[in-house]
């Protein structure tokens, strides 16, 4: 035996006839075996399935189209399950749309009907991308694609043969009375019930332990609503036992412990290990789960009525684009809501990146986008634009989602634009922002502020010119301005008046303190006060404080929630009649005033009969003979309301939108039958039928003779009281198309303001200490936040519930 000879040659076939055979099989012709051929087929079926993936799934943002969702089969097998409660959770994908695709030939066409989802509910699904129809339950639970004859029909290719839908041989029936569809019925129903789990078999807990286990899981969903609703941060840098600060909810855990022996007993160190329920992954589930509550709750409040898109965009702590989505719309009571529904990343901020992203998340939660019939934003080009802009990408697939310009951006434009164009006005302004910085450059001066108006206060008080009282007499400080915060210019110059005398002894007080100011900041002060008891600056003080304070009624009323548009327009429209009025008939009570100022002050007056020199520029020929009251009165005054004027009706005209125009009959003493007819057919075509058109003239002349008559209707002054009065009066079901055609208009903006609302909340949420935050973890704490009123609806109980159902859990609940 050689050495090279191994144990197993020993155990080798030492005949040649194996060999002999093999030989004779190569040269003869091969054999067709069919159980080969099978095989092979098999194996070039399951080739052409794409290997799962192995990276987590975003169990929040699951694709719903049946066609561009992945195939269950493509997941992980040991996230197969997670994936099937999301989807079960959110039910089967029933789009509405305005029409449906025809299919077939030109003279037999056939579509889809909506009608079909309600005969099969728990299955039924559409796809808008291949207009087919599909199974939801079939497609939950094939693992694998079988290589039987029309397999995939209801799961991979789409069933869109519409013909052979309904009568004796209807094949979604065929289909719900098919074996592999019941199995999947069964396995869904299996799945949801967590007894039938072999895991929750071994680990099945007495009754005393699932109520154990409930308070410790309620707890934590009392804690992260809690410190939600309070804008708090959840963990602490060290969460360790023996840290002396272990963060907000750990913290607020053992808070509620020390008043309730119940809790004591199940949370925190008295919990089992595998389920204390106090982890991140868990604080951020919880907040999830809410959240989604939050967003299912508006789509039911929308459910099919008409709404508005309100989108903004803005950098948040961390320099990242967010897109804020608003919807506005009226609820079955008749009131206008306005509902923050999601934030969201966006790569950059060109309009059909952010209309990419919008469409997808109201997709997402299955909103009717063909419902949209408004959509606003803050008048930025990438949003407005007339060719490229949001407002046009919208336009092409929602024709009649009119946009309208945000009203408090409006207005905001026309008083900065007033200010820019006057030039004294814009160097007041600009004088204005210089004395507020120089008094309030440091705690120590703000402090000699507050104190010199403590002094005042108290010497007022001794010569009786002013009487006390509870909220009265108050020290106060400068406000500073900005062109981005609606009405801060009207309150900067409230404060500067109510602080004139404090301001100008602080400002005297750093001028004359040689030893502890450097010569720039006396400088600085000498500069502002020479500016402060100039009559001209004290003169246009005057002025635009009576010139703002006009326009803040306005300002404050368009951004409110519950605000029409028509109402709005009144408002501006009464706006410009007191401005109108104050420009021919105020010159003079203003001078008085201001007289009366300088002489309470000390302040040197011009003679107003006097000839006026200019010292900003040479002097022209027909400027030699202009006084001083010339100057005040028609370069100053007059200019500054002729500008504020024609900005409001440039930017507020009610005339250059028909739409509008039009709509404003429905509240006068006398409905214009035609104009309401004529809106309906020129902007709402597609929302009634040739019928609904010929009936709303009857219907409207029926409802002009009620409102005389009715005293509920009759005493409505806006199209909001309207909508309301018709649910309260049930009338909306008598005068149905009435009522259709005032909440297309409510449904149109007012001002975007609850957008900006939203990104003020983000900057308390993402601060520089939080600036980590997951882009999903800010959306959910936003949601929450802001729709509190929502939130609070919404008990223990039931999110415990939907946690639970969301996955399987080691602990029973």
């Amino acid at each position: 035996m050689g050495k090279t000879k191994t144990i197993d040659s020993f155990f080798k076939k030492k005949d040649n006839e194996q060999e002999s055979k093999r030989h004779k099989a190569s040269t003869s012709e091969p054999q067709p075996n069919p159980q080969e051929h099978e095989n092979q087929q098999e194996k070039r079926v399951n080739s052409q399935v794409p290997q799962p993936i192995t990276n987590e799934v975003d169990l929040n943002h699951l694709e719903r189209d049946p066609v561009k969702r992945k195939q269950m089969w493509e997941y992980p097998v040991n996230l197969r399950e997670q994936v099937r409660r999301a989807y079960l959770s959110l039910g089967p994908y029933q789009i509405r749309l305005v029409e449906y695709e025809n299919k077939g030939s030109k003279k037999h066409t056939r579509r889809f009907q909506y009608s079909y989802f309600t005969m099969f509910p728990n299955w039924l699904e559409y796809s808008p991308t291949t207009q087919a129809s599909y199974c939801f339950m079939c497609y939950l639970f094939s693992d694998k694609p079988s290589v039987g004859h029309g397999y995939d029909a209801f799961t991979v290719k789409g069933f869109d043969n519409w013909k052979k839908v309904n009568g004796k041989n209807c094949k979604f029936l065929k289909h719900n009375e098919t074996s592999e569809h019941k199995n999947a019925v069964q396995f869904s129903e299996n799945l949801l019930n967590q007894d039938a789990h072999i895991e929750n078999v071994i680990l099945k807990q007495n009754e005393e332990q699932i109520i154990k286990n409930r308070l410790r899981l309620k707890t934590t969903v009392d804690v992260v609503r809690w410190l939600t609703f309070q804008a708090c941060a959840f963990r602490g840098h060290d969460e360790s036992s023996t840290s002396k600060n272990r963060g907000n909810f750990l913290e607020l855990l053992e808070l509620l412990a020390s008043y309730n022996d119940e809790v004591a007993k199940v949370i925190l160190g008295n919990a089992p290990y595998n389920s204390k329920y106090t982890s991140s992954d868990i604080q951020k589930e919880v907040l999830s789960i809410i959240a989604y509550k939050v967003r299912r709750h508006i789509r039911s409040e929308v459910g099919d009525s008409y709404f508005c898109v309100m989108v903004d965009e803005s950098r948040d702590e961390s320099k990242k684009e967010q897109m804020a989505i608003v919807l506005r719309f009226i609820d079955v009571e008749g009131i206008i809501r306005e509902r923050f529904l999601d934030l969201v990343h966006v790569r950059d901020t060109m309009s059909l990146t952010l209309k990419t992203s919008m469409w997808k998340q109201l997709l997402q939660y299955q909103f009717d986008v063909s419902k949209i019939r408004g959509q606003g934003y803050d008048g930025a080009s990438n949003m407005r634009g007339e060719w490229n802009g949001l407002q046009a990408l919208v336009l092409k697939d929602c024709p009649y989602a009119y946009y309208v310009h945000c009203f408090a951006h409006r207005l905001q434009l026309a008083l900065v634009s007033a200010s820019r164009d006057v030039i004294p006005v814009h160097q007041f302004f600009t004088n204005l922002t210089f004395i507020i910085n120089v008094v309030c450059a440091s705690s120590k001066r703000h402090d000699e502020l507050q104190m010199a108006k403590a002094d005042e206060i108290k010497r007022l008080l001794e010569l009786g010119e002013i009487k006390s009282g509870k909220g009265l007499n108050q020290v106060g400080t400068l406000r500073r301005a900005g062109d981005t915060r609606w009405g801060s210019h009207f309150y900067s110059i409230c404060s500067l008046l109510t602080m004139y005398d404090v301001t100008r002894v602080v400002l005297q007080g750093i001028i004359e303190d040689v030893s502890h100011t450097t010569y720039s900041q006396r400088g600085d002060a000498d500069a502002a006060y020479v500016y402060m008891i100039s009559f001209e600056f004290v003169f246009i003080l005057h002025m635009i404080k009576e010139v703002m304070g006009k326009t803040s009624t306005l300002s404050q009323e368009i951004q409110k929630k519950s605000q029409d548009i028509l109402n709005a327009i009144e408002l501006v429209s009464a706006t410009k009649v007191s401005l109108n009025d104050y420009r021919n008939n105020g010159f003079d009570s203003l001078i008085a005033e201001v007289t009366f100022f300088c002489d309470k002050h000390q302040i040197e007056m011009p003679d107003m009969s006097a000839l006026y020199r200019s010292t900003r520029y040479r002097p022209r020929k027909k400027d030699l003979h202009v006084t001083f009251e010339h100057y005040y009165r028609v370069d100053l005054f007059t200019a500054t309301l002729d500008k504020q004027i024609h900005e409001l009706n440039s930017r507020f005209n009610e005339h250059a939108i028909e739409l509008l125009s039009l709509s404003s009959s429905l509240v006068s003493k006398e409905i214009n039958i035609d104009q309401i007819c004529l809106l309906v057919s020129k902007y709402y075509p597609e929302d009634f039928t040739e019928q609904e058109k010929i009936n709303l003239r009857y219907q409207l002349e029926i409802f002009n003779t009620e409102m005389t008559q009715n005293t509920l209707l009759s005493g409505v002054s806006t199209l909001a009281d309207l909508c309301k009065c018709l649910v309260e009066t049930k009338k909306r079901e008598t005068y149905y198309l009435v009522d259709r055609v005032v909440r297309l208009i409510l449904t149109l903006l007012v001002s975007t303001a609850t957008t900006e609302r939203a990104f003020s909340a983000m900057k308390i949420f993402k601060t520089r200490l939080r600036n980590k935050m997951s882009d999903e973890y800010l959306a959910n704490s936003l949601v929450v936040y802001i729709e509190k009123e929502i939130t609070e609806k919404f008990d223990s109980k039931s999110i415990i519930d939907e946690f639970k159902d969301l996955k399987g859990r080691r602990a029973e609940l």
